[in-house]
This record gives C-alpha cells, sequence and structure tokens, in this order.
C-alpha cells in the first residue's frame, strides 16, 4: 500500500503516513465522512483553524512569530488563511446579493459621498473583491516596512506576512459580523465603518506585540501608517477620477449624486 498523498510505502496498519503525515483513507467518500471530516478540520476545538483564529485575537505573535520563525504545523500558514479569507468573503457578498440586495445597492449607501455611485461600480468593487485584497497586502506591507524602519526585526517579506494574517483575520470577523449585523437590520455602510474602527484598533494591538512597543510608540506608529495609507489612496482616487473623466463618467457621477442629495 502506497500513501495517496506522496507515493511513500505504507503497512497496512498505517493510520499516518510516515512521510508526510497525511491521513490513511480508507473509506469510500460519503455524506457522513464528508462531513465528519468538515467537522474536524473547523469545527473541533483544537483543530488549527479554530486555534489560529483565537489566538490571533489574544496572542497574534505567536501565530506571526511563529510562522515567521518556522512553527508550521501548530497554526494555519498564512496563505491558507488567507485564502480562507476570501472565501468567507465571497460567501459574504453572495449572502448579502441574494437575501439583502437593497443593502448593496446605490441607494442604500449612508454617506453622501457614495450615493452618486453607480450600480455598475458597486459590481466591480464586488467581483474584484479578491483582488483587492490581495493588493492591499503587498500596499500595507510597504507601509507598515516604513513606518516600524527604525526597528529592524522584520525584512519586507516577513511584513507581507504579518499583513496577510491581519488583513485575512480582520476579513474573516468582518464577512461574519456584516452578514449577522445586516440580518437585525443594522445599515450596511454602519457595519462597514465600525469594522474600520476595528481594524485600525486590531492592527495597532497586533503591531504593539509583535514589535514589544509601549503604547505611546504604537499610536504615533498608528497615525502615521493612517496619513501614509490615505494619502496612497487619494492617489488611487485621483488616477481613477482622471480615468473616469478621460471615460465620460465622472461627470454622469456627479449629476448622479447632486440628483441623490436633491431626493
Amino acid at each position: 500500500m502506497v500513501c495517496k498523498n506522496c507515493n511513500d510505502i505504507l503497512l497496512q496498519n498505517h493510520d499516518y503516513c510516515g512521510a508526510c503525515g497525511g491521513k490513511v483513507i480508507r473509506n469510500r467518500l460519503t455524506m457522513k465522512n464528508l462531513f465528519a471530516d468538515f467537522s474536524q478540520q473547523f469545527l473541533n476545538y483544537d483543530n488549527t483553524f479554530l486555534r489560529t483564529f483565537l489566538t490571533l485575537f489574544k496572542n497574534p505573535e505567536n501565530v506571526i512569530d511563529g510562522y515567521i520563525n518556522g512553527t508550521r504545523k501548530k497554526y494555519v500558514n498564512a496563505i491558507t488563511y488567507f485564502a480562507i479569507a476570501l472565501t468567507l468573503s465571497g460567501i459574504q457578498i453572495f449572502i448579502l446579493n441574494k437575501f439583502f440586495p437593497e443593502t448593496m445597492s446605490p441607494e442604500s449607501m449612508s454617506l453622501k459621498g457614495m450615493k452618486g455611485m453607480k450600480q455598475e461600480d458597486l459590481k466591480i468593487m464586488e467581483d474584484y473583491q479578491s483582488i483587492l485584497y490581495m493588493l492591499m497586502v503587498p500596499i500595507y506591507a510597504l507601509i507598515s516596512k516604513l513606518v516600524f524602519l527604525n526597528i529592524k526585526k522584520f525584512n519586507y517579506t516577513e511584513h507581507v506576512v504579518i499583513n496577510m494574517y491581519l488583513i485575512a483575520h480582520v476579513s474573516i470577523v468582518s464577512s461574519m459580523l456584516v452578514v449577522l449585523a445586516t440580518s437585525i437590520g443594522v445599515i450596511y455602510m454602519t457595519s462597514v465603518l465600525t469594522l474600520l474602527a476595528f481594524q485600525v484598533l486590531y492592527s495597532a494591538y497586533a503591531f504593539k506585540r509583535l514589535f514589544k512597543t509601549t503604547l505611546k510608540s504604537i499610536i504615533l506608529k498608528s497615525l502615521i501608517f493612517l496619513v501614509i495609507l490615505v494619502f496612497v489612496i487619494m492617489l488611487i482616487a485621483v488616477v481613477y477620477a482622471v480615468d473616469m473623466y478621460l471615460n465620460g463618467d465622472l461627470q454622469q457621477t456627479l449629476e448622479s449624486g447632486k440628483a441623490a442629495s436633491g431626493n
């Protein structure tokens, strides 16, 4: 008998492969063992996903420092955790569009500046949400590297890992809470803004524990991070506005915003 994962030789009484650690599967796939496998991976208290999720709240440095320094079995690795976040984010968008479509329309946006958005713009944001999340990682990593330039603990690649974990964790929490809040009648944009505040506070908390800095220092560095991030967002917004102007969409969007304000 050979391992189906790595083709290493197995004895008949082996339950796990000695080479790759993969579990030996002898039974044919059924709904019962499919659910059992799902439960083992995601619902058991001692499974790696739940352990990673809870530890990132309490001691994020254990997960992130551990992965960077070579601990790869105890917690979910950064790429897999990020992939789980993207999956849950996609499920969140599906649920909102399917069961609460009114929350995803421009008319439901409570911010004045967002009422002029076209449905096509929102659809583009939804369709490319995963790509936007992936683009956020290197940008956030570059900013955090600059902000903590005086602390030479992590290189740029390690900052990518840090921000991948943090963005993924905030995304997972957001995906669950936004759906829950929307289902009980909380305005979508209210949930989003609240979770943005959570992202800022959680990121500051995680960076403080990772870099073992003082409260005063992390507040200052968080403000610097936000200033740089706002500048980057404004730069992207200018590029987007120029593109809209060249395509003739800017005037139409402004007129839609004025019409929404008049109502």
